[in-house]
């Protein structure tokens, strides 16, 4: 297939898919090896941010989204009368900020490092679907782990989580104090 045929084979799928379209399942429908399918969705990608067109095509991880321009919010926003997402409180982005570097955390995790119960915190981001469920970990009483969600990704403006910022682990503590481990217990005193 031409190069150009095949941008407008991706342009179209991802154009009808109205979601995150996996680069495996590309490949498959254009018929294409999968290095050809993500150099023209790269060059598609590039293209319609050079051209500033009011759509845009976003990677996320390994698939890719056709999505509006973020500069014509506005414009879309007030065509469908949709209302901007609640912001984040500063205790459900404390909670997302260690979700999405110690991933997959659990909720005690993500309480041992702030210091305060996050249940609520937890609960609004399942609800806003930039958290999700990844599993249980294999200990007594099997908590629940999160990771972060492709909405998260988007929302923050992120191909992957390989492009958040480096944590500076000064800030929060030695990586000794943000294991799970249990403290020592406490010696009897000797009357």
């Amino acid at each position: 297939m031409e190069p150009e045929e095949l941008e407008r084979a991706v342009e179209a799928v991802l154009f009808a898919a109205g979601e995150p379209v996996e680069l495996k399942r590309l490949s498959q429908a254009v018929g294409c090896e999968t290095g050809q399918v993500r150099e023209a969705a790269d060059r598609l990608m590039d293209r319609l941010s050079f051209e500033r067109r009011g759509v845009r095509v976003v990677r996320l991880e390994d698939a890719y989204q056709m999505c509006s321009a973020g500069e014509m919010g506005d414009y879309v926003a007030r065509a469908l009368e949709t209302r901007k997402p609640p912001k984040l409180s500063a205790s459900q982005l404390e909670t997302l900020t260690i979700i999405a570097y110690y991933q997959p955390a659990t909720k005690a995790m993500v309480e041992k490092i702030r210091g305060v119960d996050s249940s609520y915190s937890v609960s609004a981001l399942l609800n806003k679907k930039l958290i999700e469920e990844a599993g249980r970990l294999n200990v007594p009483g099997r908590p629940v782990q999160y990771k972060t969600t492709p909405d998260f990704l988007r929302t923050f403006g992120l191909s992957g989580l390989e492009d958040l910022p480096e944590l500076q682990l000064a800030e929060l503590g030695t990586q000794d104090q943000l294991t799970m481990e249990e403290p020592p217990a406490p010696q009897e005193q000797k009357t």
